[in-house]
């Protein structure tokens, strides 16, 4: 990460932090009423192949002895009401400006993995996280929506295990390679730009839409 790159995320992630405060502990205690706690996800993600760090997130599903892999059909009935509406405006991920300022992660770049899917595909992630793991990114922007619709035919947690690798971890890294070897301030600023863009569009159009990520 460049120094230029990590300035602009912690001025931002700071501003956020003083826009949001307020606002976000009133959103904690509607959680606390309406779902009770845990109020936050925790689980392990890579930020490097031998790098793991703990990744914030608002809850959005109901606890289970096992939740290992990505989210699929097969987690669809542990996924509350509330949690839908929290993922499809993506106010879960609020906690990740924590993240963003300790720089586990930045704004832009791929999602973070999974251990198990970069144990088992370490050249790949090893190019894939040359880039600081985002919040939000090019593979995030324009194979999101299509992951969502093949993971959420899955029934099973193998089925959904086989199909992100096989159809969706090829497709992402190599979105995410294409956005290593361009990526520059602006192109930045106008994903984080097109990120904002498309939650308030999808707001407006799919009042509580069921979304998956991994």
């Amino acid at each position: 990460m460049t120094p230029a790159k990590r300035l602009l995320d912690l001025i931002v992630a700071l501003a956020l932090v003083l826009v949001l405060a307020l606002p976000f502990a009133l959103l904690l205690l509607i959680l606390l009423v309406v779902e009770g706690r845990p109020l936050f996800y925790v689980a392990e993600r890579m930020r490097a192949p031998n790098e793991p760090f703990q990744l914030w997130k608002l809850r959005t599903m109901r606890a289970a002895a096992r939740n290992e892999g990505v989210s699929g059909g097969d987690k669809d009935n542990r996924i509350t009401r509330t949690g839908r509406f929290l993922r499809r405006t993506r106010l879960d991920e609020i906690p990740q400006l924590w993240n963003v300022l300790r720089g586990d992660m930045s704004f832009v770049g791929p999602r973070p993995p999974l251990r198990r899917y970069v144990e088992d595909y370490r050249d790949l992630y090893a190019r894939v996280l040359r880039s600081r793991p985002g919040i939000t990114g090019l593979a995030s922007l324009h194979f999101h929506r299509h992951e969502e619709w093949l993971l959420a035919q899955c029934r099973t947690a193998d089925e959904t295990d086989r199909t992100y690798r096989e159809r969706c971890i090829p497709r992402k890294a190599k979105l995410d390679l294409i956005y290593q070897q361009r990526r520059t301030l602006c192109l930045d600023l106008a994903l984080m730009y097109q990120t904002v863009a498309r939650v308030m569009v999808l707001r407006n159009r799919q009042p509580f839409a069921k979304e998956r990520r991994a």
